[in-house]
């Protein structure tokens, strides 16, 4: 980057800007000079270049008593002729016409010597056009005449040329812009994608505060990956150096002769056990490596509904026989029989239904339970979060089940709610959106219990 010129964002659209307006004088400059030079007729200019000539010298031939006579009988219906013993203001508004002036004064010399004046006294439809001339006594001859031009600058046409380059620049001032603000644009996706556990090195580019800004972020998220991958790593080292003394204690607790002393040794092995397990579960799955593959979720879910049965609770699955999706196998099979497993701890039983819904994948997870308070669906999302007055303290786990579900969820671009039934117990919905490739079988499949 050495050696390599340096142009803020400010300073970048500081020069955008500079360099619409400097086009846009200029374009409107050339518009309106153009427009400036109005087209003359040359035949109509001529004629009424010799008609003013004669009239010229016809009145100053007169005396003056005849004078203003003289004047209404030499004017015609395009030219309007009157005599002045003294001279007349010009119109405040009135541009003059030079280069028709100039050919008048071509056509007729004599016009030269008299002062001839020409200006455009009324720019609109009838672009009417007035002069004087000064006769040699002093008095002047003044005219009115239309039908010299073919158009104003203020004709809608021109006003309409007039804007065409400011609607140009403008486009292309917002395109250059828009170009200017593209790494500011790719940041934020990739910050986006970094809060999903990706990560992305993105290259320096655009101005010199943007590339102060990647580069700081790229230097954040190698510092964020590492920090979870230390932790990860550690998590690891710790729950294995934990689960050898585990083993040894289960293998000692076999001999214990008090059966009743042994099983509760059994029953807090086990529970640290799934401490551990839900630990890792929990903050190891923010590096988790599976990839996303093709699994039948009903399937899925009735084979975990007959593998609670199995073991003595009543769990049915009644829902599509067949459900493809492109999701983690492992995470989602742990993020169902996770709320299974809750449903059944608080519950009699539970029921697992899946489907399609307004095009999105739903599985839902009813049970019998006493619910959860209203305000606290909110707060049970959160990790190390046990809601003891309303549930038995006996729970397995850290507080980490619903967290570890909402997670794995997540990844999955997916929504986990939870809601009170009205005719009792708990709802726990997964959403997951459905790929276009999915494919649904609509043919409900039979309950399954045991």
């Amino acid at each position: 980057m050495l050696g390599r010129p340096s142009f803020g964002l400010i300073g970048r659209l500081f020069a955008i800007l500079l360099l619409t307006v400097v086009i846009e004088f200029g374009a409107s400059t050339l518009l309106y000079e153009r427009a400036s030079r109005l087209n003359i007729r040359e035949d109509e200019a001529r004629r009424v270049a010799e008609q003013l000539a004669v009239s010229h010298r016809l009145l100053a031939e007169r005396p003056r008593s005849d004078r203003a006579e003289l004047a209404d009988q030499l004017s015609t219906g395009h030219l309007l002729i009157r005599w002045h013993p003294e001279k007349i203001a010009s119109p405040p508004i009135a541009p003059p016409l030079d280069e028709m002036r100039t050919h008048m004064i071509a056509w007729e010399p004599a016009l030269a010597k008299a002062g001839l004046k020409v200006k455009l006294v009324s720019p609109g439809r009838d672009n009417r056009v007035s002069g004087t001339l000064q006769l040699p006594d002093g008095t002047w001859l003044s005219f009115t005449t239309f039908g010299l031009v073919d158009g104003t600058a203020l004709a809608p046409d021109r006003i309409v040329l007039a804007l065409v380059p400011a609607i140009a620049l403008i486009a292309i001032g917002g395109l250059l812009v828009r170009i200017v603000l593209i790494p500011m644009r790719m940041l934020a996706q990739a910050a986006g994608r970094v809060g999903h556990g990706d990560s992305i090195a993105l290259a320096e580019a655009g101005s010199s505060e943007m590339r102060r800004v990647i580069r700081a972020f790229n230097d954040m998220q190698a510092r964020i990956h590492q920090l979870i991958a230390n932790r990860t790593q550690a998590l690891a080292a710790v729950s294995h150096d934990l689960r050898t003394p585990l083993a040894r204690l289960r293998l000692r607790a076999e001999a214990i002769e008090e059966e009743e002393l042994r099983k509760a040794v059994d029953a807090d092995i086990a529970e640290m056990d799934a401490m551990i397990a839900s630990l890792l579960a929990f903050f190891g799955g923010e590096n988790d490596p599976e990839k996303p593959a093709r699994i039948d979720i009903a399937v899925l879910a009735a084979t975990i509904a007959d593998d609670a049965a199995d073991r003595g609770h009543e769990a049915r699955y009644s829902g599509v026989a067949h459900l493809d999706a492109f999701v983690r196998p492992l995470s989602i099979k742990r993020a169902i029989a996770n709320l299974v497993e809750n449903g059944l701890h608080y519950g009699d039983a539970v029921e697992i239904s899946a489907g399609v819904e307004e095009g999105r994948i739903f599985i839902r997870i009813d049970d019998q339970g006493p619910g959860i308070p209203p305000d606290a669906l909110d707060r049970v999302m959160q990790p190390f979060e046990r809601l003891d007055p309303a549930r038995a303290r006996n729970t397995d786990g850290l507080g980490l089940g619903l967290p570890i579900v909402a997670r794995a969820v997540e990844r999955e671009e997916g929504t986990l709610r939870l809601l009170n039934r009205p005719e009792g117990g708990l709802r726990a919905e997964i959403i997951l959106p459905r790929q276009a490739s999915a494919t649904l079988s609509y043919k409900v499949a039979a309950p399954q219990q045991k």
